[in-house]
């Protein structure tokens, strides 16, 4: 399912005279937020709490160029254990994956997820991936050990020094197996999946780019 959104628009200039407007597409397991200088445009209109939750969602916002997209990606996880369906046969690592793409009003590709975004893990876990296999996994203990970091000021906003952050991990069709809206945008060529450096581990991803 596509789900829409109303438009948002982000300016740094009064009048907003130079403003684009733009139709953003993004699907992601399971669930993001797109942030523009640092202002919501659009967030995944399912919780982050419900499981198996595979959507799309379309919107639109006016900006000026350049602007930064600030993306927030979380994968589903019932505690800082990493593990979902924790306490049943179904006990396993998560693993997450995101796909964006930003057109203009004219219907040209500004700017898809690929390899030139940066993205920075802030909660990883479990660091032993033997944590799935526990018959009583506790967070924070033992193979359940995690790390977990709160978002640095204004990391999606311009002026922001991103230089130590990573470039994103990309990441296959086959390796994210998509399902549940994807089909249903017809996605640039050039767009990939992007993630944190484990699709397993890393839970909660910040993804930054300077769209020109």
């Amino acid at each position: 399912m596509i789900r829409l959104a109303t438009a948002v628009t982000i300016s740094a200039m009064p009048g907003c005279l130079l403003a684009e407007r733009f139709m953003g597409e993004v699907w992601a397991d399971n669930w993001f937020e797109m942030r523009i200088n640092g202002v919501q445009v659009a967030e995944d209109s399912v919780a982050i709490t419900t499981e198996r939750s595979f959507n799309a969602e379309r919107f639109t916002f006016e900006a000026e160029r350049p602007f930064v997209i600030g993306l927030v990606a979380k994968d589903f996880v019932e505690n800082d254990s990493g593990l979902e369906y924790i306490g049943t046969p179904r006990q396993q690592l998560g693993d997450g994956g995101v796909i964006a793409q930003i057109k203009g009003e004219n219907g040209r590709v500004a700017v898809v997820s690929d390899a030139e975004w940066q993205c920075k893990v802030i909660h990883t876990a479990p660091l032993d991936k033997s944590c799935a296999a526990s018959h009583a996994p506790v967070a924070g203990v033992g193979a359940c050990a995690f790390e977990i970091s709160p978002e640095p000021e204004g990391w999606d906003e311009a002026g922001f020094d991103a230089r130590a952050w990573p470039q994103a991990e990309v990441y296959s069709e086959r390796n994210v197996r998509p399902k549940g809206g994807y089909d249903q945008i017809q996605w640039d060529k050039a767009a990939s999946f992007i993630w944190g450096p484990d699709l397993e581990q890393s839970n909660t991803v910040l993804c930054r780019v300077v769209v020109e």
